[in-house]
């Protein structure tokens, strides 16, 4: 491993190793994919899978924007009830979708099976806890749905949930037994050693400039040369920049940071005892879950403030005190924040920019299940599928005139929220 700044703790104890191409010149090939994360290495497996040539450009190193920096829950379905979802997007696409992202956490692991990917996979599922009474009567609404859908998902009382936890702190649950938990990085690895294995050229440290369609194909200019392509993949989501014009704009950035603990051992024993990731239905949203090695994870939105020892490390201290008043006095290890994409609606997008140019975006904090699976479609499409078989109807790009106000803003609320709840 390279002595470059680790982002996460999952870029330490990842398993998997950096896999990358060597790249200079000038690149010609069926597909170039933007971003070296879930979409972009998922629609690189898929795509090299289906004997189309595919070269993945990623500015910096795998993993290093949202996917690296993700809380590791491998989560069914999206932010909405399944009642939400349909009703935004009819029938059909409504339908379709949850039964996709239903199934995604089984996709999910089915690869790495497959493959054989080491990043601490569990699927013990995931727990949608209940910060409030309120919360209790959500998450009774979203279960009555999945169980008429078929769906293996419990709804836990207070007691139930406060013995599946370790904590008093929360008013019920809803256990999805379909999810689980991994080391995100450890997962975007393996999908770039299986993507690479299939015959994907993966380079990174490959800066995209420019994009500009050239007698019926695309020229991808980079900081290291130049590629042509029939298709481009743009599977950058939150991390999105400059490069296509407005695309930024269409959702409101925010971020969602984590600390770990170093591990506990026995200690911690009484904490998740079953080992599944918890996030709960506050409108700050929380969450917490274990690693392989004993080591407690707890994040919420916001950025770190003063790394290991300022004001973000009190605000962690204080809610595991909260939660677990036995716990006493624990060091952490490491603590990093990433971005997530929101959308106005909390649905993610399939944008068509332009002939031959997509982007899968705005997965609002679920991008470990949807962009493996939007990355799965985008090799199905560029096959010669219909694009009315895609997990959603594809739509032009449309900006939120709001979104910069609103990151400003929710920045704003969730620095306060980490100052108000350290006193």
């Amino acid at each position: 491993m390279s002595d470059r700044q680790r982002i996460s703790l999952w870029d330490v104890s990842a398993e998997e190793r950096e896999i990358a191409t060597d790249f200079d010149g000038t690149v010609t090939t069926d597909v170039a994919i933007v971003g070296g994360g879930f979409t972009g290495l998922s629609t690189a497996l898929h795509t090299a899978e289906r004997g189309i040539d595919c070269h993945v450009l990623e500015a910096r190193h795998i993993g290093y924007g949202g996917s690296g920096r993700n809380v590791g829950l491998v989560n069914a379905g999206l932010w909405l009830p399944p009642q939400d979802v349909r009703a935004q997007l009819g029938d059909k696409y409504g339908t379709n979708l949850i039964q996709q992202l239903g199934d995604a956490p089984a996709y999910v692991f089915s690869l790495i099976e497959r493959h054989q990917i080491r990043c601490e996979a569990t699927r013990n599922g995931t727990i949608h806890a209940a910060h409030s009474p309120k919360g209790f009567d959500d998450l009774a609404r979203r279960v009555e749905e999945w169980h008429r859908l078929g769906a293996p998902v419990d709804l836990l009382s207070r007691e139930e949930a406060a013995e599946k936890i370790g904590s008093e702190a929360f008013y019920g649950g809803l256990l999805d037994h379909r999810a689980g938990t991994i080391n995100p990085m450890g997962y975007v690895r393996g999908l770039t050693r299986a993507a690479t294995g299939a015959g994907a050229k993966i380079s990174t440290g490959v800066r995209v400039n420019g994009l500009r369609r050239e007698g019926g194909q695309w020229v991808v200019e980079t900081n290291r040369g130049t590629v042509k392509a029939k298709s481009v993949i743009l599977g950058t989501n939150a991390y999105s920049d400059d490069l296509w014009p407005g695309l930024k704009k269409t959702f409101t950035m925010i971020h969602y940071f984590q600390f770990a603990t170093e591990p506990l051992g026995e200690r911690a024993k009484s904490i998740l005892p079953e080992g599944q990731g918890l996030w709960d239905t506050g409108q700050i949203m929380f969450s917490l879950r274990r690693d392989a090695f004993g080591r407690i994870l707890i994040g919420s939105m916001g950025r770190v403030f003063g790394d290991l020892t300022g004001l973000s490390q009190r605000w962690v201290r204080r809610n595991l005190k909260r939660l677990f008043p036995d716990l006493g006095d624990v060091k952490f290890e490491k603590a990093w924040h990433g971005q997530i994409a929101m959308t106005p609606d909390h649905l993610p997008k399939i944008l068509r920019l332009d002939e031959g140019l997509y982007t899968p975006i705005g997965y609002n904090g679920r991008g470990i299940t949807p962009g493996t699976i939007f990355g799965r479609a985008m090799a199905e499409l560029l096959d010669g599928g219909d694009e009315g078989e895609l997990p959603l109807p594809v739509t032009e790009l449309k900006t939120v005139p709001s979104a910069p106000v609103m990151s400003r803003f929710y920045d704003m609320v969730f620095t306060s929220n980490q100052v108000w709840k350290s006193l």
